[in-house]
């Protein structure tokens, strides 16, 4: 079992950087702008053999319980209250400052199990700084450039005993049980939630895995980059990433929105099941149409679910306006769920689980090749492809060439020339006949004869 390191220190001293080097990728955005990080992140990190669970924080502001920095300071709070070690971050470039003294001071009570990372030490600019960090009082501190990889070896060293004090006081736990609940799938789950800003997305993050774990709030834009939050749900490992508001292109301003919805669109490209979150009062508009059709394009499995219903007064007429625009501007996803919550009272959750799990099977489904042909004969009896150039247009053979999202092969005699609107009637009644709404299919016209007959003498 690994031990968990949480990252701390006031805005703008490098945490996001030193979080990245850890863990290796670029998960957390970093950007000169003070304040970029506001949720927690959490990745698998590793110096050498020093293998841990790094913990990326909002930079130390003290306020109001009820502000933004008030929030932001009770989720670092609770990560240093869970962590085994805490690097506390200055910058060795801009020294040490009143600010860095004042949370030294509320970091002394833990001191055992604190480390004090001097960062930016690359060059002599930074070596005042380092010699300033010793007035801290926390210790020698640990000189580090976390944007050039140097003094890695250094914090190596402050982690080992920690490490090595970790391991021999954890006792293997118990193997979990291989039993599979039926309609449940075997392996990670991994789901994104997506939508405009402040429609609830992290409200409904939070409500899902039962804790207090994201910055919720009236301002919009809470959320800055995709948090993936590890958790599970009836026996389910799933991993849940909770990402930024996605506004129409004409209003987004400055680069670090632009970095969000990178970040975002990454988020739903590496997701099995995406949940598209509505304002239930608003209902379903442009942007969340738009957002839609992304996530069918990239071969998600797509879930609505409307928020803040406990707040509709007419709930009939409400869910009826979705359903009719998700069939006229949507019908690429023909049949997806729509479930309607109320992520702040968590109503709703267990019915908007149950459609991910029905949305996850749908999505990875293998339908056998009998079966296949021989609807496939029944819809072209009903309806034959248009005739091209005068010549009849044959379908000789479909067969399933991959799931997730399921995707066939139609072989044909002229696949060139099948319409456009010919495989949309193919796809609905796929999806119709074989119970796969909410999931994206592709159907690939390919020439040739049945490839599984021999071919006759």
């Amino acid at each position: 079992m690994s031990f968990t390191v949480a990252i701390v220190g006031r805005p703008n001293v490098g945490k996001s950087t030193l979080f990245n080097r850890l863990v290796g990728k670029r998960l957390a955005l970093v950007d000169d702008t003070p304040g970029v990080t506001r949720d927690r992140r959490e990745g698998e990190a590793r110096i050498a053999d020093l293998a841990f669970r790094a913990i990326d924080t909002a930079g130390l502001e003290e306020g109001d319980a009820d502000t933004l920095q008030g929030r932001m300071f009770a989720q670092t709070s609770r990560a240093v209250a869970a962590a085994d070690v805490v690097l506390l971050v200055v910058d060795a470039r801009a020294g040490v400052t009143a600010v860095d003294r004042h949370f030294a001071e509320l970091l002394r009570r833990d001191a055992d199990k604190v480390v004090l990372v001097a960062n930016k030490c690359e060059g002599r600019v930074g070596q005042q700084g380092l010699l300033d960090a010793f007035s801290l009082g926390l210790g020698d501190p640990v000189p580090l450039s976390a944007m050039e990889g140097h003094g890695l070896a250094d914090l190596y060293e402050a982690l080992r005993p920690v490490a090595e004090a970790h391991a021999a006081g954890s006792t293997a736990g118990q193997a979990e049980p291989e039993e599979e609940k039926r309609g449940r799938p075997a392996g990670l789950l991994h789901l994104a939630i997506v939508g405009r800003p402040n429609v609830g997305k992290s409200t409904l993050a939070n409500g899902l895995i039962g804790e207090e774990r994201l910055l919720t709030g009236p301002e919009p834009g809470l959320t800055r980059d995709a948090v993936p939050l590890d958790w599970s749900y009836d026996g389910v490992p799933i991993r849940l990433v909770d990402t930024a508001g996605l506004r129409r292109r004409s209003k987004a301003t400055g680069k670090l929105e632009g970095m969000s919805a990178r970040d975002t669109t990454r988020a739903v490209r590496y997701a099995e099941v995406v949940l598209l979150v509505l304002d239930g009062i608003e209902g379903l508009n442009k942007q969340d149409l738009a957002i839609g059709r992304h996530v069918v394009e990239e071969g998600r499995a797509l879930i609505v679910a409307v928020n803040k219903w406990d707040a509709v007064r007419d709930r009939r007429a409400a869910l009826a306006a979705v359903n009719e625009r998700l069939e006229q501007s949507l019908p690429q996803a023909r049949g997806v769920p729509v479930v309607t919550i109320s992520a702040l009272e968590s109503d709703g959750l267990d019915r908007l689980m149950a459609a991910v799990f029905g949305c996850h099977e749908r999505w990875n489904r293998r339908l056998p090749t009998g079966p296949l042909n021989r609807w496939l004969g029944e819809v072209e009896g009903h309806h034959p492809p248009p005739m091209a150039g005068g010549r009849r247009v044959r379908l000789r053979y479909i067969t399933q060439i991959k799931a997730r999202p399921p995707t066939f092969a139609l072989f044909s005699n002229r696949p060139s020339e099948i319409h456009e609107s010919y495989l949309r009637y193919l796809t609905n009644a796929l999806r119709e006949d074989f119970d796969l709404g909410g999931v994206p299919i592709r159907i690939r016209p390919r020439g040739g004869k049945n490839p599984y007959v021999a071919a006759k003498e």
